[in-house]
């Protein structure tokens, strides 16, 4: 009875030609975004690393399966932020000392005539954008500018005013930090505001690297990863395939693909570096050692993430805001294969994982939280782009459709057209460009398919396209396109193993001249004032 009461009302309503804002109340909003993390390091999605809280949100939410992002970091906050693909806005590539087009707007701007408080906690990292709170319509701003250092940040502000370096040994780690900010805000937001609906951003910054976490949650992984990335890599994909995400075969390790950019002095990491994906069985003693207390890190920060998300959520219901908060999950770009050494450099006599530490995953381990799927971070490959997108609203997604997959194609630009539909916001932009996305809310509801013509991907000389199940796909050499492209069909290989080129030449020119298209649009976009 009660799901055929649902569906009517959802049949009434749309009959009625009435908005979903017109039909309840206005919901709040809560993005929460991670860096550099893997299709399947959460546990709803087949990892072994312990998310508790991620997995509850799952299992009284729903998990998308074909979600993709950018690529890499700064693309992906863009198209988040002006619903735009970046290369729309000027961000991938990015040009020189530009600002986003006139007449873009971000979120805020969008959300602000309806009511709405906003807020942002976290890493921020949009090229060409206005500061956080004096242009960029929030009201409230934790912003992280240091990307290099976990426990002692040196560049951070608060409403855009310049914050005290962070001295070393202070209780301070940036996950903790940046889930406060957005409690302090929360709060804030209850006394200050409370018939206000709210829009928050909360943007970890881990577990992108360095590697740093507390010690007594890395700890808790110190040996789970010595039996290797092969045999986590088997198990995630069993998990996988039993939850039904994916419908495919594993990738092969690709031995001779190591890190998107070169690195020289891998001595300076310590002995038991790794530089390529080889064979877990082929490692030393002490390379075996090394490599799975990098993951055992990686776990951490994930494991962190976790429980900070589950204060946010806490406090949610402690405010009385949980039910009608709609929260969005999910990564900027696919697991990093980068190994580099940055920011105040490696001590390789410091204890791993201490901020003293400058480590990266580096691409064996990165290949597994990747799990099924080709390549990392920067390619647009599936492992490059694949994130996992947790949704979950109490008072909006029906009981009976609590623990669903939706297989709705999706991507970061959809998330702006969702949120709009869900506040009942215009999308008119002065600039006259309509938004490329579309609203993932009937996907969300179960009450029809996401429309979709394609979706592009293009970054450093990756380009891509999918439309469809297929997919044309050109990997970079040296930063540049080289030319070849491949199809695959995804309907059953997303792990992009059966290049389909040489038997549907048609249907691949066809995803090229589409590709080629929408970049001289893109670009045409671009050069607007």
């Amino acid at each position: 009875m009660a799901r055929l009461m649902f569906w009517g009302l959802i049949v009434f309503f749309v009959c009625c030609g009435s908005s979903f804002a017109e039909v309840q109340e206005k919901p709040n909003i809560l993005l929460i975004v991670v860096d550099d993390m893997g299709f399947s390091d959460p546990g709803c999605y087949g990892g072994e690393i312990e998310t508790p809280r991620l997995d509850s949100l799952a299992e009284t939410g729903l998990r998308f399966t074909q979600f993709y992002n950018t690529a890499r970091c700064w693309p992906t906050r863009t198209g988040l932020m002006t619903g735009y693909y970046p290369q729309q806005v000027r961000s991938d590539p990015i040009v020189p000392k530009s600002r986003l087009p006139q007449g873009t707007k971000l979120i805020p701007h969008y959300l602000k005539s309806l009511g709405y408080r906003s807020y942002h906690s976290g890493k921020w990292h949009v090229p060409g954008a206005p500061l956080p709170c004096r242009d960029g319509g929030f009201d409230h701003s934790y912003e992280l500018l240091d990307h290099d250092r976990n426990f002692y940040s040196q560049s951070h502000r608060l409403d855009d005013q310049p914050l005290p370096p962070v001295k070393p040994g202070k209780d301070y780690y940036t996950t903790t930090f940046i889930a406060e900010k957005t409690i302090e805000q929360l709060r804030e937001h209850v006394e200050s505001t409370p018939d206000a609906p709210f829009f928050a951003y909360t943007a970890f910054t881990s577990p992108h690297f360095p590697l740093h976490a507390p010690q007594e949650v890395i700890d808790k992984y110190r040996d789970h990863y010595l039996e290797g990335w092969d045999k986590i890599r088997d198990r995630r994909f069993e998990k996988l395939t039993q939850k039904g995400i994916v419908h495919t075969t594993l990738s092969p390790r690709e031995e001779s693909v190591g890190p998107p950019y070169r690195f020289d002095n891998l001595a300076s990491l310590g002995a038991g570096e790794v530089f390529y994906p080889v064979a877990w069985d082929t490692l030393t003693e002490e390379q075996k050692r090394f490599q799975a207390t990098k993951m055992a890190i990686h776990a951490a920060m994930v494991d962190c993430i976790d429980q900070q998300i589950g204060r946010i959520v806490d406090e949610l219901k402690k405010l009385g805001l949980h039910e009608n908060t709609v929260i969005f999950f999910f990564s900027d770009n696919g697991c990093s294969a980068e190994i580099m050494n940055r920011g105040d450099g490696h001590d390789p006599n410091a204890i791993p994982g201490s901020g003293q530490s400058y480590l990266c995953l580096g691409p064996g381990w990165s290949t597994a939280s990747n799990t099924p799927f080709r390549r990392h971070k920067v390619w647009t490959l599936e492992g490059g782009i694949s994130t996992p997108l947790i949704v979950h609203w109490p008072k909006g997604i029906a009981e009976f459709a609590q623990n669903g997959l939706r297989h709705d194609m999706g991507h970061i630009v959809d998330i702006m057209p969702t949120i709009l539909e869900l506040a009942g916001a215009s999308t008119d932009n002065e600039s006259g460009r309509p938004l490329p996305g579309e609203s993932l809310l009937p996907a969300i509801l179960g009450t029809e398919k996401t429309p979709r013509d394609a979706i592009y991907f293009s970054h450093e000389g990756n380009r891509a396209l999918r439309s469809g199940d297929f997919k044309a796909v050109s990997t970079a050499t040296n930063r540049q396109g080289d030319d070849v492209w491949r199809l695959y069909d995804l309907s059953t290989d997303r792990s992009e193993q059966n290049d389909l080129a040489e038997k549907m030449p048609e249907k691949l020119d066809e995803l090229i001249r589409q590709w080629e298209t929408m970049t001289r649009q893109f670009e045409h976009d671009a050069q607007r004032p």
